[in-house]
């Protein structure tokens, strides 16, 4: 059996030796390591690419909403951060909303999400979105099974006016392993630089994790339209899930560099010139420590 098996890769590499070239080097940089130079070398040319998108977006007065969701520390912020972090806040803006006030309980469910909206030249970046409903809200017992129940039922149909009201609609969800997201917590813990991050609704969800994979089994099921897809993005290493996340996001957005006018500095006018450094002294300046 073994030698038939291997007569027939044999045989498929003769006959499609172009094929078998390909997927040989493909599997080849798929092992390769993700050095931190390779990483950061491939994320400065996405993220110049990412500018590129920006002036687009702008140019053409488009309407883009992403959205990112996924499990606890399966790295959504950092995605968030590499993705913006050249860009014009003005242009990529992210939203992160804090729990509801008790005014906004009372609102209707999506309304405290759609008051950040893009205007035309904008792209609107959810970290974490309406998608709450569907999950933490859920698990956690915050809204009743009907209002989980009719959610996921209304929740396409939401999408598709946005869509067909010319919003482009993108939707990221990040997945971690259980072990990964536990040694992501256990390091949350141990660095008092990042235990911020770690709230109790991250300990209830470690605890939670087949709640919370139920919750997002439904919520796929229910709501990964042909109009408004959801793309999954495994993290278990927060580099390739990065890049993986920016050049699909590039690929989803038809576009080219947008024209531009030639900038030129020109000449610092002498007009009223005086010695102007001379005015700060005595003025209380920052010491430097540095």
């Amino acid at each position: 059996m073994e030698n038939g098996v291997l007569w027939l890769q044999e045989l498929k590499s003769r006959l499609f030796p172009e094929v078998t070239i390909t997927v040989r080097k493909a599997n080849e940089r798929a092992d390769m390591k993700l050095t931190r130079k390779k990483y950061e070398k491939e994320l400065l040319r996405l993220q110049a690419e990412l500018c590129n998108l920006q002036d687009w977006i702008k140019y053409k007065g488009l309407r883009v909403i992403v959205i990112f969701e996924g499990r606890d520390a399966a790295g959504k912020g950092g995605t968030i951060r590499a993705i913006t972090e050249r860009a014009s806040p003005r242009v990529f803006r992210t939203i992160a909303l804090p729990a509801p006030s008790d005014r906004e309980k009372t609102q209707m469910y999506l309304q405290r999400y759609m008051a950040h909206f893009p205007a035309a030249g904008e792209m609107v970046i959810f970290d974490r979105s309406w998608y709450n409903r569907a999950g933490v809200e859920y698990v956690m017992g915050f809204c009743s099974e009907e209002q989980h129940r009719r959610f996921l039922q209304l929740c396409p149909v939401f999408e598709k006016y946005m869509v067909d009201a010319g919003i482009k609609l993108i939707k990221f969800w990040l997945e971690v392993g259980p072990k990964e997201q536990q040694r992501r917590f256990e390091a949350r813990i141990a660095d008092p630089l990042r235990q911020w991050k770690l709230s109790p609704m991250d300990l209830e969800s470690y605890r939670r994790w087949y709640d919370y994979s139920h919750a997002r089994d439904m919520m796929l099921k229910a709501t990964d339209t042909k109009h408004a897809p959801w793309f999954i993005i495994h993290s278990d290493n927060k580099r390739k899930a990065r890049l993986n996340c920016i050049s699909h996001l590039l690929s989803l957005i038809p576009h080219k560099k947008a024209p531009k006018e030639k900038v030129n500095l020109g000449k610092r006018s002498s007009k009223g010139r005086y010695d102007d450094q001379k005015a700060l002294k005595g003025r209380r300046l920052v010491p430097e420590r540095y």
